[in-house]
């Protein structure tokens, strides 16, 4: 079967926003493979990212408030952790909403069509999709790829199938909790999960290959987390495996290389969160004349335009940011394009801020030090303690420090990274100002902070930059 449309839409994740009642008079078919271990619809974020993640997360953080609680003098104790409990709260929400947008796609309007299949790129605006009635070929108008991520496998002796390892797809939806656990690799993903686990009870091992976690952090950062998670977690760092097996009795052997020579770690489970690559090649995008970076990314303009006219492509699958949030910007700059051809628009990524939900937290946005110094931008910098705000005296903090970096005839700000509790949070009103160009002196002088709130230790950090 052969059909020519206006638009097709493949990916289901921020793609599946595009579409509304203004489209009501074009012809338009989405196409989505399926995501994680349900073959779900709706994308990363929903199924298998960022929503699943931060609902394990919350819990995680209740199951840690005893250890917290010790130095305020309050005595609390963790009875248990009901894990069917946990996952299935998570994913009895998460599922019925995937599930409730694929039936909406597939019978909310008479000019939409849902095909269930993988399409690949034949030709300029010309895909085939395997669905499981037979191959279908369309070509259309316009085509917009949105087919995200995935996890990355490394090339390691015995790291297959046969081994049965976990990647963030399938980790969350564990039968039990097991006794260890060993994660490969040092990110977001990584330190997120291994959060989680090591909360409720599991003995974690993480292996980096590096000698710092979160490396792409501010160094000042990624050193103080490093120091932190070692007290939490068994962390090796400077290895790179060589092989994994699985004996008999079901345990999963790593053969490490490290500073020291070879080791070995045995651990019942293995999580491997190495990092994602784009989706391109599944979608054949060369074959549709789409022109990619080295690393697979499908190269866009500032208006998510391809090298091929009437095809755009937003999210992972061309952006160096793998954030949901931007895939949510660059589709509405993408729907805007698509219905006003005449006055298009372009996405804006000057200031895209980044969190880590670990412990503790973690929030970034602009320039690192380590970057500045590498091109050359002239800045001062401040740091600020949470310690040295009454806040911080609450919760009888003495590892939290928020960071900003200002340009010091100016005072625009440059960058910021928060590492501690809402760090999320509290890098917003930072973003915020670096958007609409408010400068460091007139955030810091310009507005009443409320005192004794955590925001005070913005506050101060904005005074203590030395500005000329």
């Amino acid at each position: 079967m052969e059909r020519h449309l206006d638009l097709v839409v493949i990916g289901s994740g921020s793609g599946n926003s595009i579409v509304d009642e203004r489209f009501a008079d074009w012809e338009v078919a989405f196409v989505e493979k399926g995501i994680g271990p349900l073959d779900s619809y709706g994308g990363t974020c929903l199924n298998v990212g960022c929503i699943p993640t931060k609902m394990f997360v919350h819990p995680a953080d209740i199951a840690r408030a005893p250890e917290h609680g010790a130095p305020l003098g309050v005595d609390l104790a963790l009875r248990g952790v009901d894990w069917p409990a946990v996952r299935d709260r998570v994913f009895g929400r998460i599922d019925s909403i995937a599930s409730g947008g694929e039936r909406y796609r597939e019978t909310g309007s008479d000019n939409v069509t849902l095909y269930r299949g993988t399409a690949r790129f034949t030709g300029e605006r010309r895909l085939t999709v395997a669905t499981a009635d037979g191959l279908v070929t369309l070509t259309a108008d316009r085509i917009v790829v949105a087919t995200g991520s995935r996890p990355v496998v490394p090339d390691v002796p015995g790291l297959d199938e046969a081994l049965g390892f976990h990647t963030s797809d399938t980790v969350m939806r564990l039968e039990r909790l097991p006794r260890r656990m060993t994660v490969l690799g040092s990110g977001f993903v990584a330190t997120e999960l291994a959060h989680v686990f090591s909360s409720l009870g599991v003995d974690v091992t993480l292996i980096a290959r590096g000698d710092l976690l979160l490396r792409h952090e501010d160094s000042d950062i990624a050193r103080r987390f490093t120091e932190l998670a070692q007290g939490r977690w068994d962390v090796r760092l400077n290895r790179k495996l060589l092989r994994a097996e699985r004996a008999a009795d079901g345990t999963v052997r790593l053969e490490l290389e490290g500073p020291e020579g070879s080791e070995s770690v045995e651990t019942d489970e293995l999580l491997v969160a190495v990092g994602r690559r784009p989706n391109s090649d599944l979608v054949d995008a060369g074959a549709g004349g789409l022109a990619l970076h080295a690393d697979g990314r499908i190269v866009v303009d500032e208006r998510q335009a391809t090298s091929v006219p009437g095809v755009w492509a937003l999210g992972d699958v061309s952006s160096r940011w793998q954030l949901k949030h931007v895939a949510n910007h660059e589709a509405r700059t993408v729907q805007h394009n698509l219905l006003h051809p005449d006055a298009p628009r372009a996405s804006d990524h000057r200031y895209v801020p980044h969190a880590v939900f670990s412990e503790p937290r973690i929030a970034s946005v602009g320039l690192t030090e380590r970057e500045a110094q590498a091109t050359g931008r002239a800045y001062v910098t401040a740091t600020r303690e949470y310690g040295g705000t009454a806040y911080g005296w609450a919760m009888e903090d003495t590892t939290s420090f928020t960071k900003i970096l200002a340009d010091p005839a100016t005072g625009e700000l440059l960058g910021a990274h928060i590492i501690g509790p809402e760090a999320p949070t509290l890098i917003q009103p930072l973003v915020q100002a670096m958007s609409f160009g408010l400068d460091a002196r007139a955030m810091a002088t310009g507005q009443y902070w409320i005192h004794p709130a955590m925001p005070e230790v913005v506050e101060n950090t904005l005074l203590d930059l030395p500005l000329d």
